[in-house]
């Protein structure tokens, strides 16, 4: 393992995680006089609230996706290491980076930030993962629209008429905003976008089940929200069954409730579980692998030592603060202002606040649910500020012109332009 050379100059800064938290601390810290390391097994960073769109071929994944390299083109202090940290060692305050094609790296730290976000929990039946995946990434998403797009190409192939229904029935466990979101997107693919193109079957009598274990669809929002998304699903011809637990998963379908569902697609939008990495610090977690934080977000007994975003576990004002992106940008953006105030002398400030500026869901075209703390609104007007909120989110202004233009293109004409599906490589004898 190929260790640094010490320097005892300047004070260096770790970030591992280029997601939304990761982002706002390193950005926090641009004015800091010390070395920043963001440090990601990925070389990008993704606006995950437009993921469920990848998936349906609305966008494609550069739409939605920023190189976290670029963050040292504009922040001099920033310098970007692609790998997996496989070790953390408190005493000796350094991490251990798995490079690709490079081997282990060993990497000091003066301040040490987690911000490795989360992935797909398959409530400790990950053998369900293999057929129905989750939706967390750019390769979860192309993953699911392949899936999507190629159980329409076999439905029109086929002859067995068991076989085309078992091919144009979906079913997405977990009826949270991704379950939503992504089930009424499917349902306006199906009816809109693959319209007349096919000659054998036809997309819009696809089945749509949308599972969830609780009493009703998006438990996190008000009841009368929520109401007002099922009749919206329903209307888009979503099948929606609630207080289902499903059983098991395998390349049949799945069993809920004693019953089997018949599908080739199935998409797992439940559950969610912190990055492995929390384990390593060998801290207090919960059920879902949060480390559990204090008031500034720093892990009890070991200090300059901070978890942030989905990877934390933090009530504010007496609440379970939630795994969305504003808290994990918020959280990000309090840490790194946190150790510039340390690194001058300061004191450290006020303990971390959340501030909810309220949550939404959109439920297809033309249609949103918006909650905060004054306010409960959907319909038309409640879509245009999603839309507005979500272009002006996004990473980059190539990214915010690309997706207004594919947006437009969409709304007025039902086309996708993603819907691609990708090539199986060649065998080196294959391509002789």
């Amino acid at each position: 393992m190929r260790a640094e050379a010490p320097d005892a100059r300047r004070k260096r800064i770790v970030i591992v995680g280029g997601g939304f938290a990761g982002v706002a601390a390193a950005r926090a810290l641009k004015r800091c006089d010390a070395d920043v390391v963001v440090i990601d097994q990925r070389n990008h960073y993704i606006f995950q609230p437009l993921l469920y769109q990848v998936a349906t071929a609305v966008l494609a994944p550069s739409e939605i996706a920023a190189p976290i390299r670029q963050l040292a083109k504009v922040q001099k202090n920033v310098s970007v290491t692609l790998g997996e940290v496989t070790g953390v060692n408190l005493d000796a305050r350094s991490v251990d980076v798995s490079c690709p094609d490079v081997g282990m790296r060993k990497v000091r730290f003066d301040f040490l930030v987690i911000a490795t976000g989360m992935r797909p929990s398959y409530f400790g039946h990950d053998e369900f993962a293999e057929y129905a995946p989750g939706l967390k990434s750019l390769a979860d998403a192309e993953t699911i629209r392949a899936r999507i797009l190629s159980a329409y190409e076999r439905a029109d192939a086929t002859d067995d008429q068991c076989q085309r229904a078992r091919q144009m029935t979906f079913v997405l466990v977990g009826g949270g905003p991704t379950g939503v979101e992504l089930a009424a997107s499917m349902a306006q693919l199906a009816k809109v976008t693959l319209r007349s193109q096919f000659r054998r079957i036809d997309p819009a009598s696809s089945s749509i089940i949308l599972v969830e274990g609780s009493k009703r669809i998006l438990p996190t929002f008000a009841e009368s929200l929520a109401k007002r998304a099922t009749r919206r699903l329903e209307k888009l011809g979503v099948e929606i069954q609630t207080g289902v637990k499903v059983e098991a998963v395998d390349e049949k379908g799945v069993v809920a409730n004693g019953t089997r569902i018949d599908s080739a697609t199935v998409l797992w939008t439940a559950g969610v579980a912190a990055s492995p990495i929390t384990k390593l610090l060998g801290r207090e977690t919960d059920r879902a692998g949060r480390v559990s934080v204090g008031p500034g977000l720093d892990v009890p007994g070991v200090p300059d030592v901070f978890v942030v975003g989905d990877a934390s576990s933090i009530t504010s004002d007496g609440r379970p603060v939630p795994g969305v992106a504003q808290a994990a940008i918020q959280q990000g953006r309090y840490v790194g202002r946190l150790i510039a105030r340390q690194l001058k002398g300061r004191k450290p400030g006020r303990p971390f606040r959340y501030r909810d500026k309220g949550s939404m869901a959109v439920v297809g075209r033309n249609f949103a649910i918006l909650e905060s703390s004054h306010l409960r609104t959907s319909g038309f007007v409640t879509w245009l500020v999603w839309v507005l909120l979500h272009v002006m989110s996004l990473p980059q202004m190539q990214n915010r012109l690309r997706v207004q233009t594919q947006w437009f293109w969409s709304y007025f004409t039902g086309q996708r332009g993603a819907r691609l599906i990708p090539e199986r490589a060649a065998a080196p004898s294959e391509q002789r």
